[in-house]
């Protein structure tokens, strides 16, 4: 069991945006890098609307070194925001002091944040940097998982390869660490 002072590591997240975004995917992945190539406990749940594309989506991560006995964010520590509409629906969802990744192009705020860590990633514009929109959830997951710091972005690579198609992975991955590079 791993900890941290004598305090067991427990990190409740909520990645949200709209549907077609890859906030589910970015969960998906990074469940099963906690628990495949970092040692860890993780849960994972998700939610979207009916339809695909542009209604709310969102994916839940508990990660844990011990026994996670409730399977829901209920207060998250880390919320990546990609929309503005995700931003909004979950805010209020945060925990005081916790960390809000957003994308500073697409959530323009008037709330006072200054009771959170915020950190802002300009994964759209990045990825259209890239050459290809759809790595924006790539980017923001290379974010969070260095500023979790619970394991190696080579896990999160690793996942990468379990899941995500050959014809894909080297541009997922080159997001993946662009992001990392940015926090």
């Amino acid at each position: 069991m791993s900890e941290e002072g004598g305090i067991i590591i427990r990190k409740e997240i909520r990645i949200a945006g709209t549907g077609g975004m890859g906030a589910v995917l970015a969960g998906v992945i990074l469940g099963h890098a906690a628990v495949v190539y970092g040692g860890l406990n993780a849960v994972q749940s998700q939610s979207y609307g009916s339809e695909a594309r542009g209604t709310a989506a969102k994916s839940e991560v508990i990660i844990s070194d011990s026994s996670i006995n409730y399977p829901k964010v209920r207060k998250s520590d880390i919320l990546v925001a990609m929309s503005k509409s995700a931003f909004d629906a979950y805010i209020n969802d945060s925990k005081p002091r916790s960390i809000i990744i957003l994308d500073p192009d697409l959530v323009h705020h008037d709330d006072n944040l200054e009771d959170y860590n915020v950190i802002g990633i300009p994964a759209m514009r990045v990825a259209d940097d890239l050459g290809v929109r759809l790595v924006s959830n790539m980017i923001m997951l290379g974010a969070l998982v260095k500023n979790l710091n619970l394991f190696p972005l080579e896990a999160l690579e690793k996942a990468l390869e379990d899941i995500v198609s050959q014809k894909h992975l080297e541009i997922d991955i080159k997001a993946l660490r662009k992001g990392a590079s940015l926090v």
